[in-house]
């Protein structure tokens, strides 16, 4: 893998390549997953960013990692079973865990601290919005719509017709996810602390902001990587 990224590359074709690109895009708040079908330059743009300086930081990424071992059992050379227990495994148990263990540190910050930071209020009420989308988004996908898939894998599906639109509707509900982390970021100004935040204040962030990046990646392996198998 030779370092070939222009302006022109699309930004989840970046991420597919060399996926520890993607912390550069989250601390520049370039959507990779759901909206990582566009130019690097039209991301940047987006956000007021130099692209140039956006490549510089790309390079120095590819230069460090360039010779480790890539990060993927799954990336695009992987079959679709091996992505879909990936997923499960590493994605929505991990996922599942942390909605489980957050959410009474998410309920205390807001009741002890809501009177005088009421976007904590709003944080709460979002951050059960995401839980409630999340938990019942993954179930849907192992109950449902991942037999579906390797179904489609294996040749044996009888209505191809009603995989495809499930598939759709998993896109959009990724979409509603992406809308409430969006939404989270804005309401706590990209998780800026006040002077008097607590350690607990500081835990709820922290760990609302790696929820976010384990969520894009979630999104990135399906919608750019598996899904497209199919919708093609």
């Amino acid at each position: 893998m030779s370092f070939s990224y222009t302006a022109k590359t699309l930004v989840k074709d970046i991420v597919n390549e060399l996926p520890k690109t993607s912390d550069i895009f989250k601390k520049n708040r370039i959507d990779f997953c759901c909206g990582g079908n566009i130019p690097l330059a039209e991301a940047a743009a987006k956000n007021g960013l130099n692209v140039d300086i956006l490549l510089e930081e790309l390079h120095t990424v590819y230069m460090k990692y360039q010779n480790a071992e890539r990060n993927v059992e799954v990336w695009t050379d992987s079959d679709s079973h091996t992505i879909i227990d990936h997923v499960i495994r590493n994605y929505h148990r991990v996922s599942e865990e942390e909605l489980t263990m957050l959410s009474p540190y998410v309920t205390k910050v807001s009741r002890v601290h809501g009177d005088h930071h009421p976007e904590l209020l709003k944080v709460h009420e979002l951050f059960y919005e995401l839980k409630k989308e999340l938990m019942e988004h993954m179930n849907k996908e192992e109950e449902i719509v991942f037999p579906i898939i390797r179904k489609l894998v294996d040749g044996t599906i009888e209505n191809r017709e009603e995989a495809i639109d499930m598939i759709i509707e998993l896109e959009k509900e990724h979409d509603y996810a992406g809308e409430i982390l969006r939404q989270l970021r804005e309401i706590t100004s990209d998780y800026e602390l006040p002077f008097d935040a607590c350690g607990t204040y500081r835990l709820v962030y922290k760990r609302l902001e790696e929820l976010e990046g384990l969520t894009f990646m979630h999104v990135h392996l399906e919608n750019n990587i598996l899904f497209p198998r199919y919708l093609a």
